[in-house]
């Protein structure tokens, strides 16, 4: 049987690992904050409610290293973030055969925590992979409990390189049956539409946030009419990015109606008329993964790509902007552009060969 482990203890990291404790997989749960496992240990595992009810047993270790020696598949439940420190802290202790799952990568995520294993000096062949988002709609409700709110049909992943996507979901698919292959990371990082959602949304109601406390809804009260125009040019960026390197992206609108069954003629209306996004809360202050995470692994490595590929982005920019001089830091400096992901100055060809192949052919 397949033996997983499981990184992260947070809302998602905990459903995910209480989830395979049901189902009878062997799971060990790894979390960065020792103090988060320690009642996860105490109990023996984890007590899920929800679409998933009833204990998982839920091996805890406080070492990275014992927690990945016996697994055969890793599944990171963390902020896209954190993904470069957490594959350089893995690097010492992966081995043949193993295989990474990003749940989910953002934008770039595998070929983040590709580059970053090869940085830090891993030469183990392991397989590295992002999922286009979490399977679950879930939340921690203590120390080791957690709600499993809703649980998706389909997620989309990719293997870096495409060609080892099949031998990547071998390792996922006896648990979760609901991921798909998508033809390369490209289409998972591409349609994140988290980056347009997410940060565009909280830097124009910066001041709303700061004066109440973020007691508004982040969808429904968040997006005006006026904001909601300003994302759907966002989103054209993006979209014509992708389609530069070849990937059909879906616009935030035909993504709606995709995961929503709901279709209206603008953006605004399809947000309105989304049951899903009601009771949504805004962010209660700035310093929220809405701009910390989803600027940097969002919205800098579409802008990044527009640059390599020639396509402006100027909405994009001017966002990245906005969020550098709110947060007072540099997001580009941080954050997944071309340069950070080792692919200063490939050509759009090249870097699509990369995420067919994994390799960079020698173009004059």
């Amino acid at each position: 049987m397949l033996r997983y482990c499981v990184i992260g203890a947070g809302h998602g990291g905990l459903a995910m690992a209480g989830h395979l404790g049901v189902m009878g997989f062997p799971v060990t749960l790894w979390a960065r904050n020792p103090k988060a496992l320690e009642p996860i240990d105490a109990a023996g595992g984890v007590f899920l409610e929800g679409e998933v009810e009833g204990f998982g047993p839920v091996q805890v270790a406080y070492s990275l290293e014992t927690a990945l020696k016996a697994a055969d598949v890793v599944l990171v439940v963390l902020p896209a973030s954190a993904h470069r420190e957490t594959a350089a802290r893995c690097a010492p202790f992966l081995r043949d055969g193993q295989r990474i799952l990003l749940l989910p990568g953002r934008t770039a995520g595998a070929i983040e925590f590709r580059h970053a294993l090869r940085e830090a000096g891993c030469t183990a062949d392991v397989i590295v992979g992002e999922a286009q988002t979490f399977l679950y709609a879930s939340r921690k409700t203590g120390p080791f409990h957690a709600r499993i709110h809703g649980i998706k049909r389909q997620v989309l992943a990719a293997a870096l390189p495409a060609s080892r996507t099949g031998e990547l979901l071998e390792g996922i698919k006896p648990a979760f049956p609901q991921f798909m292959p998508a033809r390369w990371v490209w289409k998972t990082s591409l349609d994140n539409v988290g980056a347009i959602f997410h940060p565009g949304v909280t830097l124009l109601n910066a001041g709303r946030i700061e004066s109440t406390g973020g007691a508004f809804r982040h969808y429904v009260d968040g997006i005006t009419p006026s904001v909601a125009v300003l994302l759907e040019q966002l989103d054209q960026e993006r979209v014509a990015v992708a389609r530069a390197l070849g990937v059909g992206a879906l616009t935030a609108r035909e993504w709606v109606a995709e995961a929503y069954g709901v279709e209206r003629p603008t953006l605004y209306e399809a947000i309105q008329a989304t049951r899903a996004y009601a009771d949504v809360g805004a962010p209660a202050q700035l310093r929220h993964r809405y701009i910390w995470e989803d600027v940097p692994t969002g919205l800098v490595p579409i802008a990044s790509l527009g640059a390599a590929c020639r396509v402006p982005t100027p909405v994009t920019d001017a966002l990245i902007q906005i969020a550098n001089g709110l947060c007072g830091v540099d997001f580009r400096e941080t954050g997944r552009t071309v340069e950070r992901l080792g692919m200063a100055g490939w050509a759009p060809e090249q870097i699509c060969q990369y995420a067919l192949e994994g390799d960079v052919m020698d173009l004059v």
